[in-house]
């Protein structure tokens, strides 16, 4: 078994949205239903070995060199929904994201200029011929945003402490996508209504418009992913972030200023104790 194989990578959590088959033109929409009815369908640590895998020539692959042609498949009330990887694009993303994070000298020694460099021609030229591209999969290391919790209700937390499949737990939650935009329409009102402006409106606007991409029987599916390995299991029994913002916007909506920042120091301290293993030795 290879390092790439065997290697469980921990420490990220994943916004998704599944889509009906009748979503996805032709020639794609026939792809996909071939592919959902395959025996061996990959897992999450599956996408995740074959992205680590990319890292371990030399130099470094930073983007795919072809798009993926796998999804992670739902069925949901008798309809097959599918989220493509789209791996290829999200490598272009996610670089985007790292030089904007991290200084020159850093990523220097992680990914070279030129590397780097030729990826972000390769970007430039397929965005030409895709300018309305845009990724199923949102992913986010060592927390959960706080805005991802306004689309999902507590009832709708699914949480296995051994999952088939998988190594270790499952977090996840999972709302039709016609909730997930009326709970961002009214989290949004809220919001404006009891803060005026803020970084957690920002993006939670920046979270409803990309929703507005996708059809509207889709799934949409906050997943905990890698982040289950980085929180013990009691922690992980307790965690009720989605009712914690719940309880926190309808504080706000009530003008109770004072139980509303109480829920958010709450979360505050629960995701800043999760940041804080990202430097523990």
């Amino acid at each position: 078994m290879t390092l790439a194989s065997s290697v469980v990578v921990p420490y990220a959590a994943y916004l998704r949205v599944y889509e009906p088959l009748a979503a996805f033109p032709e020639p794609e929409r026939s792809h996909w239903a071939r592919y959902a009815k395959r025996d061996d369908l990959p897992g999450v640590q599956d996408e995740l070995r074959r992205s680590l895998a990319d890292l371990l020539p030399v130099p470094p692959v930073a983007v795919p060199v072809h798009e993926s042609s796998d999804a992670f498949v739902a069925v949901v009330d008798g309809v097959t929904c599918v989220c493509p990887w789209r791996t290829r694009l999200r490598g272009w993303l996610a670089l985007e994201e790292l030089t904007e994070r991290f200084p020159a000298s850093l990523l220097d020694a992680v990914l070279p200029p030129m590397v780097r460099r030729q990826a972000a021609a390769d970007y430039e030229q397929w965005l030409e011929r895709n300018p309305d591209a845009r990724p199923w999969i949102r992913s986010a290391t060592w927390h959960v945003p706080v805005r991802w919790f306004v689309l999902f209700a507590d009832d709708e937390r699914e949480y296995e402490k051994s999952y088939k499949g998988e190594h270790g737990p499952l977090l996840r939650y999972r709302t039709p996508m016609v909730q997930a935009r009326r709970r961002v329409a009214r989290g949004l009102k809220v919001l404006k209504d009891g803060l005026g402006e803020g970084p957690l409106i920002d993006g939670l606007v920046d979270v409803g418009r990309w929703l507005e991409e996708f059809h509207p029987r889709s799934l949409v599916e906050l997943d905990y992913g890698g982040l289950v390995h980085a929180v013990p299991p009691g922690q992980l029994d307790d965690d009720r972030s989605a009712a914690d913002v719940a309880e926190g916007l309808a504080a706000l909506r009530d003008g109770d200023g004072e139980r509303a920042g109480s829920v958010y120091q709450r979360l505050t301290e629960r995701w800043t104790a999760v940041r804080g293993r990202q430097n523990a030795s």
